[in-house]
């Protein structure tokens, strides 16, 4: 893969716990992607934003206040608005299958709850990546 994949790793909301986050951003570094992190307390408004900005394939959402079922919704509504068909939603938090399962019948990507391997998160982008530019 000749290009990076541009990740924005946000925190929404009042969820003050960014331990995770750092450790996804540094992860998905690791792998070889272009990571933004915005930091704490960022507004599905301030998300998008900041991917537009960055011109980002990839918006990682790290929520671990309980407020998945508004926040992802709300950034979703935000990417239709703004026409940002071609970057991926996905994110990680503690979300109940049934959730996930809503939130995707939405329009997000793969989730990815408490346990999950952060190695599938990063072969889940790059599959997706790949499949998007038809890359071989």
């Amino acid at each position: 893969m000749s290009e990076k994949i541009r990740v924005l790793v946000a925190k929404a909301g009042l969820d003050g716990h960014d331990r995770g986050a750092k450790v996804v951003a540094a992860t998905f570094r690791d792998a070889g992607f272009e990571v933004i992190y915005t930091g704490l307390r960022q507004t599905p408004e301030m998300i998008v934003d900041a991917a537009m900005q960055e011109d980002v394939d990839v918006i990682a959402l790290s929520i671990l206040s309980g407020a998945h079922m508004t926040v992802f919704p709300r950034v979703l509504k935000l990417m239709k608005e703004n026409n940002m068909d071609d970057v991926l939603l996905t994110g990680g938090g503690i979300m109940g299958e049934e959730e996930i399962k809503k939130l995707q019948e939405m329009g997000t990507g793969r989730l990815f709850g408490p346990g999950s391997s952060l190695t599938e998160a990063v072969e889940y982008i790059k599959r997706w990546y790949s499949e998007k530019h038809s890359v071989k």
